[in-house]
C-alpha cells in the first residue's frame, strides 16, 4: 500500500499517523510493522518516532496473518436453551468470546466447538456461529447461531431492533433521572487506541437507561441497546459522568468491592427463532458477584 501524506498536516509521529489512518489499526500493531520494516518513508525505514511534516511518501508492506483456527475444548458452558438452529448461553465473566492473536483458547467458540462441533460458518474459522459477543469481563446470555441460515437471520433482527437486549449495570455516583437516553457516537479514542470514546465520525450509537435502584453513591441500573458498538454502555456511562463499577479500563475511580472487572452483565435477550417465526425471551440471572455489591449497598 502507498500513499502520499497531506502537505498540510502539523509534524505527527509516523506511528501515530497510521493509526489514526486505519481506524481498525491499533497503535501496537502499526509500531510492529515498522519495527520489522514494513514501513517505509520516501524509501528509507525509520523508527516509529519519526516526524511527518507533510508530502512524504509511505509504503506499507502487511503480509497477511495466517487465520487462527479455534479448536474443541472441554470447558464448562452454562447452556440456556438449544435447538437445531441455535444456542443461547450465559458467558461467564472473564472468558473471551472468541481467539484472537493474544488469546487462542479458554474462550467460547473453544468451548462451543467441543460442545456441538456445527456452528455457522459465515465468521470463518476463529469466530464460528458468532453473531453478537460481549466484552470479556462482561457476563450473561449470548446467542450462537449453528446454521448458516439461523445466523443471517439473527444478525439481522440485531441490525433491525427486532431483537431486544437488556443490561444489568453498577454505575458510580447517584443518578438523578429515573430514566433517559444517552446518544453520541463512537470510534477509537484519538489518545488511546485500545479504548473508544464518543468522536467526531465515529459510528452513531444509542443508549437507553432506567435507574433499578439508587444507594449512597451507587446505582443500579437497567440499559437497553438500540445499537450495538464496541464497549457501548461503558462509553456512554461514562460520558454522562456514571462509569461502570470496576471498569478500570474508562475509570480511575476506587473498587473496594469483589468483582474482577466491570459490573455489567447481559440479562435478557429477546428474538424471532429463525424457523419457527417463535418470540423467544431468555434471561440469564445476576451473577453472584453483583449479587453479592447489591446486597452489601443495601447495608
Amino acid at each position: 500500500m502507498n500513499f502520499c501524506v497531506d502537505e498540510k498536516i502539523s509534524p505527527t509521529r509516523l506511528d501515530v499517523y497510521l493509526s489514526e489512518k486505519f481506524s481498525d489499526g491499533s497503535r501496537s500493531h502499526v509500531q510492529k510493522l515498522i519495527s520489522r520494516g514494513a514501513v517505509t518513508v520516501d524509501g528509507e525505514k525509520v523508527k516509529a518516532s519519526f516526524k511527518l511534516t507533510g508530502g512524504e511518501e509511505i509504503s506499507v508492506t502487511e503480509e497477511e496473518p495466517a487465520e487462527i483456527e479455534a479448536l474443541p475444548e472441554n470447558l464448562p458452558l452454562d447452556i440456556l436453551y438449544e435447538d437445531a438452529d441455535l444456542i443461547v448461553v450465559n458467558k461467564a465473566r472473564g472468558m473471551t468470546v472468541h481467539p484472537a492473536e493474544t488469546v487462542t483458547s479458554g474462550t467460547l467458540v473453544n468451548a462451543l466447538l467441543f460442545h456441538c462441533r456445527d456452528l455457522s460458518g459465515i465468521n470463518g474459522v476463529k469466530r464460528p456461529g458468532i453473531v453478537h459477543r460481549l466484552d470479556k469481563d462482561t457476563s450473561g446470555v449470548m446467542v450462537v447461531a449453528k446454521t448458516d441460515a439461523a445466523h443471517l437471520s439473527l444478525a439481522a433482527q440485531i441490525q433491525s431492533k427486532t431483537a431486544v437486549r437488556k443490561y444489568l449495570a453498577i454505575v458510580y455516583g447517584v443518578l438523578t433521572d429515573d430514566a433517559g437516553i444517552v446518544t453520541g457516537a463512537i470510534g477509537r479514542d484519538k489518545s488511546d487506541r485500545k479504548k473508544m470514546a464518543i468522536v467526531q465520525g465515529g459510528k452513531p450509537a444509542v443508549t437507553e437507561f432506567k435507574v433499578l435502584e439508587r444507594f449512597k453513591d451507587f446505582t443500579f441500573v437497567e440499559c437497553k441497546l438500540q445499537t450495538g458498538r464496541t464497549h457501548q454502555i461503558r462509553v456512554h456511562m461514562t460520558a454522562i459522568g456514571h462509569p461502570l463499577l470496576g471498569d478500570t479500563k474508562y475509570t480511575a475511580r476506587k473498587n473496594f468491592f469483589d468483582i474482577d472487572g466491570q459490573a455489567l452483565h447481559s440479562h435478557t435477550l429477546s428474538l424471532i427463532h429463525p424457523t419457527t417465526g417463535e418470540r423467544m425471551n431468555f434471561v440469564a440471572p445476576l451473577p453472584a458477584d453483583m449479587e453479592k455489591i447489591l446486597r452489601q449497598l443495601e447495608r
